[in-house]
């Protein structure tokens, strides 16, 4: 097993200001107005959100960004996505329920999230938590069970646009910069060029690169990346 040496250019996590917002500004100042200050607020009814986009769009990001803020506050939320199998039951502590990769959940973890829905939406459970949850297709194109394929549908709703190459450019260079190392425009253009040019790849490619770098102590360079491609 090969030893991983300490990533100190390793990016902090997801968070709603390190995403690029580009033509998603409606979503964004959605989200902030919930949780912009760390803290869902409580001054009104939360009303369920669904974001549905593309591979890549950033979709997991901004659910997991909106985990992360509550959490710095101390808040407990309930997670459940494509690989939690076997999602544990509601909890009352929980202020909000964030559930991404609808459109592929199994029936188990339909079931299971449309419990969690009722419960987050419920009087009789005390205060009502916001539900935000995440997927690849709009609502109507959803094959869920019919009560919780509506239920996704009732409140907000927003498209997740992709990002042009001008833009993905941009988080690139804001990425590696959020690293700490250099990031070429011969080593974008090659990457953009030769590889999947949606947005989450992109940052996975980044992130080997990065890591492999740091461990051969070498500068990010075309040659380098071909050797990591040859030898990863």
């Amino acid at each position: 097993m090969k030893q991983l040496a300490l990533d100190i250019s390793m990016a902090p996590g997801p968070t709603l200001s390190r995403f690029f917002v580009g033509p998603n500004a409606a979503l964004i100042d959605h989200l902030r107005h919930w949780v912009g200050d760390g803290q869902l607020r409580q001054t009104r009814t939360p009303v369920p959100t669904y974001l549905w986009g593309e591979a890549g769009s950033g979709k997991t990001h901004l659910l997991k960004a909106v985990r992360e803020a509550l959490r710095e506050q101390g808040a407990t939320v309930g997670w459940m996505d494509a690989k939690t199998p076997f999602p544990r039951e509601f909890d009352e502590r929980w202020v909000a329920v964030l559930m991404d990769d609808v459109d592929i959940y199994t029936p188990f973890q339909q079931a299971r999230a449309f419990n969690w829905f009722v419960n987050a939406t419920s009087p009789a459970t005390g205060l009502p938590r916001w539900v935000l949850a995440a997927g690849q297709l709009p609502v109507a194109d959803l094959k869920l069970r019919e009560d919780l394929r509506t239920r996704l549908g009732w409140g907000h709703v927003f498209q997740l646009h992709l990002l042009d190459e001008p833009a993905r450019r941009a988080v690139l260079r804001q990425e590696a910069d959020a690293r700490g190392v250099f990031l070429s425009d011969e080593v974008m253009d090659y990457m953009l060029r030769r590889f999947s040019r949606d947005l989450g790849s992109l940052m996975q490619l980044l992130d080997m690169l990065d890591g492999f770098a740091l461990r051969n102590k070498r500068a990010i360079t075309i040659p380098l990346l071909k050797t990591m491609l040859e030898t990863e």
